[in-house]
């Protein structure tokens, strides 16, 4: 949704819950950019503590455990029949990875808002430094709400469909890897860098230019698709993107990358494709 429409749907008797969810894959936590400024009503949720499971086999950012999440979502005023939006630093991936997170909770009403923090104040519309204190949601975490991969899916997909890596082309190569201790990427996967259907503020493109370039690697109508990135951060806008272009059945590999090279014998894939042994890991 863009800053005018959640403008006016926060006068409304049914407004949103507001999550501010900004985030940095490097740097200090965002709750200290929530407490500069942040839409009025919004309540801060940290993706690393709040939305996602503690780093480790899983991944660096694994699925949460559930009565944990429910405390969190409930703590920030989450009910079930309330339609929540939320919104990050701008890049979007934040807000999708907490859209998705929500969703697959078990709750239906959840948009992101386009362009997040930055939008909302390039529109002239108000900002705060007031924290709510919203009374208790009562959302109940219900996980499977939307679909996910594993290690052995996710390589299947890529067999039997199309699994999409979205990091940059260099990483899905096996040219360079800042982040995790292996390059390279999932045998089969097609590489679509995000860069490739979002803009440089962080706005997705319009659904038929999404349909049109994922049609492009092979997405479309019949055919499974899935997504990964380094953390399943990227990975769940890229699912949001397949949403919008009228894909509602794309699944997240959550583990992602960072999960996939936890085992040694799953294979890696650099430069053209070719798998390349791991011995020594």
């Amino acid at each position: 949704m863009d800053p005018t429409q959640l403008a006016a749907e926060l006068t409304s008797a049914d407004a949103p819950t507001l999550l501010d969810v900004r985030w940095r894959l490097v740097g200090p936590p965002g709750r200290a950019d929530y407490l500069a400024g942040h839409l009025p009503g919004a309540v801060f949720l940290d993706l690393d503590a709040d939305l996602c499971g503690p780093p480790g086999a899983g991944g660096r950012h694994p699925l949460p455990d559930p009565a944990a999440l429910q405390r969190a979502l409930r703590a920030a005023g989450v009910r079930a029949d309330r339609p929540v939006v939320t919104y990050d630093g701008g890049d979007g991936m934040a807000a999708a990875r907490a859209w998705w997170t929500l969703r697959w909770a078990g709750h239906r009403h959840v948009r992101v808002l386009d362009g997040g923090y930055p939008a909302w104040t390039a529109a002239g519309l108000p900002v705060t430094t007031e924290s709510p204190a919203p009374p208790a949601g009562d959302i109940t975490v219900r996980p499977g709400g939307m679909p996910t991969l594993d290690a052995e899916t996710a390589a299947a997909r890529a067999v039997a469909g199309v699994l999409l890596d979205v990091r940059t082309a260099p990483r899905y190569r096996g040219e360079t890897e800042p982040i995790d201790p292996v390059a390279g990427h999932i045998p089969g996967a097609v590489n679509l860098p995000a860069a490739e259907y979002v803009d440089g503020d962080g706005r997705l493109a319009p659904p038929e230019v999404l349909r049109a370039r994922f049609a492009e690697v092979g997405v479309r109508p019949g055919v499974p698709v899935g997504a990964y990135c380094g953390s399943g951060v990227t990975a769940a806008q890229a699912v949001l993107a397949l949403h919008v272009a009228g894909y509602p059945d794309a699944a997240l590999y959550v583990g992602s990358w960072s999960e996939w090279i936890t085992d040694p014998r799953r294979p890696v894939a650099t430069g053209d494709g070719a798998p390349s042994p791991r011995s020594g890991r």
